[in-house]
């Protein structure tokens, strides 16, 4: 056993444990927790993050191996952060050194420096003799580059230029900086940048007038500033949440703390980046997927200098090294995009803000029109505080909601008669007109009428999608690609588009109202930078009149001038196998119809429907939102689901359906066999085992799919039963023959 001082360094792996390494020649002292290490392992080099410092370690002083560089002047995390992603590593059972890499931006995670650098370019002895003599003669664009930089210093006196004043004197210059640095004429070196000085006001632009309702919920978060709260701003849409989140985040500027604001998808950071710029003078950080590696450390780099005052970003920003934090808000917190449920670590951002504004002692707020089951479950047990804004911004009429019963109605190409006839009505009045259908795609099916053949994904249980504008037939589950056929493969017969998609829905509309324009919103045109901020322009400015759009349209978005919204095949959330899609079927109803009437104009809904007698609907138009929760929470706790008891998934995929489901079945012996030993406790006994069975979607990517649930009212048993599970479970021979990955608190059962 080793006795000299060590190090224990998480490293990005997928072993569940931390690594010891002897301190190296600077000795213990000189790395502390918190910073990342440059270590051997194996035959490879990794960088990891250093956790501990211990006394020593269980194995021989000859069997460690030295740290071989410290890379921060500085922990690149603190003992608060270091606490919350441990504790993180272990609510989702994960391993620790996956957890921190996953806190990281990549280029961190690659060695890049903490702090800032910029790159700049200098002039080298040989340069300058070479600018003295008049070379290069034949080359204006590098003799000029040259000339830009004679005028400074040389490389042994001093700093050259940096590339940002090049650009600004020079254009097209790094083609003409590249072939003198090849003759050794100018260097580049990257040099730590200045830090950039903060405005001091933290307001600019003026507060509006908050009604009754926000003024109280201003009040109560404004309050806690200082001291943990968990707040629910339960807002009607269009009531003004974003103004209560602008006016406590004013307070905490004040108090001279700063600001995490989490929004689910990237469609709505650049809209509230605006609304925040507009208000607040402090630098920003913005993190989201569509930023390159390099912005994502530039945003990190700024929140971790404490030079940015307000984070704000979708679900990995969560784990923002914002400095003085003063208060959380997570915008839309119902919406499942805040939990990673694919490839990783799987964890929510929503549950890990509350976690975190606890352990640090600040607010949170939660806020969204159609809050979660769980957490209106937690208000109802007095864990958190429900705030509400019942009434619209400048008292807005909330929309008229209608049923249009399709059994009764003539419909072509999915849009029934009076749905068109409404449009009409509203487009002659001068509105606005939104058309919600969660399904992009021209069609959800090429079918053959003749031998009634449907063109299929071979590596997935599903159809491929008709895209017709670009002629191809894709798989919107693995990606799957293929020419869209004019006959069908097994007869010659010809075949046709069954079904209605988002681009189908707008060449219907182009056709009824032609002239009027239209404009899409959905990931097939919506796939570079700046497609999302144009489409909401031209809703905005009036020059679009009608919007189809499917998921994209419904969270968030401000269109004064929108009269109507017609929502197309409501149904196909009535009949899943995933208990929360009655849930998730009433949050979108509600989301989308709150687009209508949202400025002076009164608004109007309509649904259609095939099942107008469906529970679900009629308790949403009788006693909206909270009465659907009410009764949806009543089953719920009759069922034994959560909010009233806790989950966790064992998902796998193989590629034969039965080696996929053999893992499991022996995965479920092993835990019978847990629970059967007296020792386990009363904790093991009361947690149940729920399969294992395929997944609805059995096949997908060319992999067959499976899963097995744990379901226990007692979240502590549950745990503790996965603490002694998992290792059963990694032991297991067949767990090398297939991909597997614990979901703890799935949101989606697949």
């Amino acid at each position: 056993m080793s006795s000299l001082p060590v190090v224990r360094v998480a490293l990005p792996t997928p072993l569940r444990r931390l690594f010891d390494y002897r301190a190296g020649p600077a000795g213990a002292g000189a790395i502390e927790p918190g910073v990342r290490v440059r270590v051997p392992f194996g035959r490879r080099r990794l960088i990891g993050i250093a956790v501990e410092v211990a006394a020593g370690s269980e194995l021989p002083e000859e069997r460690l191996k030295p740290v071989l560089e410290r890379l921060d002047p500085l922990p690149v995390f603190d003992p608060a952060a270091l606490a919350l992603l441990a504790w993180a590593a272990d609510y989702y059972h994960h391993p620790i050194g996956e957890v921190l890499a996953a806190a990281l931006p990549k280029a961190l995670r690659l060695g890049a420096p903490t702090h800032p650098t910029e790159e700049r370019w200098l002039l080298t002895p040989e340069g300058r003799e070479a600018y003295a003599r008049g070379e290069p003669r034949r080359a204006p664009r590098q003799r000029q580059l040259l000339g830009a930089l004679a005028g400074t210093d040389s490389i042994h006196q001093g700093a050259g230029l940096s590339a940002a004043d090049l650009d600004e004197k020079l254009q097209a210059w790094r083609e003409a900086a590249r072939a003198l640095k090849a003759r050794g004429w100018l260097a580049a070196v990257e040099t730590a940048a200045a830090p950039a000085a903060a405005p001091d006001a933290a307001a600019v632009g003026p507060s509006l007038e908050p009604n009754e309702e926000q003024r109280l919920a201003i009040a109560r978060i404004g309050d806690s500033l200082g001291s943990f709260g968990a707040f629910v701003l339960h807002g009607v849409t269009g009531s003004g949440k974003t103004e209560v989140y602008l006016q406590v985040v004013e307070r905490a500027l004040r108090l001279g703390r700063s600001a995490l604001v989490l929004v689910p998808e990237i469609g709505l950071t650049p809209q509230l980046v605006s609304r925040f710029r507009q208000r607040f003078a402090v630098p920003m950080a913005v993190l989201h997927s569509a930023l390159t590696d390099h912005e994502r450390l530039l945003a990190w780099r700024d929140a971790f200098s404490g030079r940015a005052r307000i984070v704000l970003g979708t679900r990995s920003a969560v784990f923002a090294p914002a400095q003085d934090l003063g208060v959380i808000v997570v915008d839309e917190e119902h919406d499942t995009s805040f939990k990673q449920h694919e490839g990783g670590f799987r964890y929510s951002a929503r549950d890990l803000a509350v976690v975190r504004a606890h352990r640090a002692g600040v607010p949170v707020v939660l806020g969204s029109a159609t809050p979660s089951l769980e957490t209106l479950q937690n208000v109802a047990a007095a864990r958190y505080t429900r705030l509400a804004l019942t009434r619209r911004a400048a008292d807005a009429a909330p929309p008229r909601i209608s049923l249009l019963d399709l059994r009764s109605s003539a419909v072509h190409a999915g849009m029934s008669t009076p749905a068109v006839q409404a449009i009409e009505r509203h487009l002659h009045a001068g509105g606005q007109v939104l058309v919600f259908l969660n399904r992009r795609g021209y069609a959800p099916t090429l079918l053959c009428t003749a031998c009634g053949w449907i063109a299929p994904c071979r590596d997935c249980d599903a159809r491929l999608t008709v895209h017709l504008s670009i002629a191809r037939l894709r798989c919107h589950h693995c990606g799957a690609d293929s020419a869209l056929p004019q006959r069908c493969p097994q007869c010659g017969f010809a075949v046709k588009s069954v079904g209605q998609g988002t681009e189908r829905i707008e060449e219907t509309l182009a056709t009824l109202f032609p002239g009027i324009p239209c404009i899409r919103l959905d990931r097939d045109v919506v796939r570079r930078r700046g497609d999302m901020e144009e489409a909401m322009r031209r809703m905005s400015s009036g020059e679009a009149r009608i919007l189809v759009g499917t998921q994209m349209v419904t969270k968030g978005h401000d269109f004064p001038n929108v009269t109507l919204v017609v929502v197309l095949n409501a149904d196909q959330g009535f009949f899943s196998t995933d208990f929360r899609a009655p849930e998730r079927l009433a949050q979108t109803i509600v989301q989308v119809a709150g687009r209508a009437g949202r400025g002076e104009r009164a608004g109007e809904v309509l649904i259609q429907t095939e099942f107008p007698d469906h529970p679900l609907l009629l308790s949403l138009l009788a006693d909206g939102y909270d009465g659907f929760a009410r009764a949806a929470l009543t089953e719920r706790s009759q069922a034994s689901w959560p909010p009233f008891s806790r989950l966790a998934a064992v998902r796998d995929s193989a590629g034969t359906a039965e080696a996929a489901l053999a893992f499991l079945t022996e995965g479920r012996k092993a835990a019978e066999e847990l629970r059967g030993h007296g020792a386990s406790g009363s904790w093991a006994r009361s947690v149940r085992l729920l399969g294992p069975a395929p997944a609805a979607m059995a096949k997908r990517a060319g992999r067959h799919h499976a899963q097995l649930l744990v379901e226990s009212a007692d979240r502590a048993a549950l745990h503790r039963f996965l603490d002694a599970w998992l290792p059963a479970l990694e032991s297991l021979p067949s767990a090398r023959r297939v991909r597997w990955a614990l979901d703890v608190d799935p949101i989606e059962l697949f």
